[in-house]
């Protein structure tokens, strides 16, 4: 599943720090949910992730997690932990993330194609 998650008001406040920051907030998310992060990049307004179920739970149907648990996970997680090491958030507020997101199902691309593609993001200095 490849999703896009947004800066909250598409503000540019995201660092080459922050990015790493909420990546290990991502995976920590993973980890507890039974999913990988198999790609993160971001640019200095959003995030984009690489996710799949963990091969110990590849054979699972249907998943016992809905996407929008998935997101809504990693958007809380995140925000807390962002906010905890003092990085800005829009406006001062207290979300971090828009309440969008995108998601898309990747089976019609391989994942190489999917990981050049979220490696090729621009990283914010």
């Amino acid at each position: 599943m490849h999703l896009i998650c947004v800066i909250k008001y598409r503000k540019k406040i995201l660092t080459s720090a922050s990015l790493e920051a909420i990546e290990k907030s991502f995976k920590e998310v993973a980890k507890k949910m039974n999913f990988e992060v198999r790609e993160f990049n971001g640019e200095s307004d959003h995030v984009h992730v690489l996710i799949e179920q963990s091969s110990r739970y590849a054979n699972e149907y249907p998943p016992k997690i809905s996407i929008s648990q998935i997101v809504n996970s990693l958007k809380g997680l995140s925000s807390r932990r962002y906010g905890q090491k003092g990085y800005p958030k829009p406006n001062g507020k207290a979300a971090l993330w828009s309440p969008s997101y995108f998601a898309a199902s990747v089976g019609g691309a391989s994942i190489e194609v999917l990981k050049e593609y979220i490696n090729n993001q621009q990283i914010p200095s």
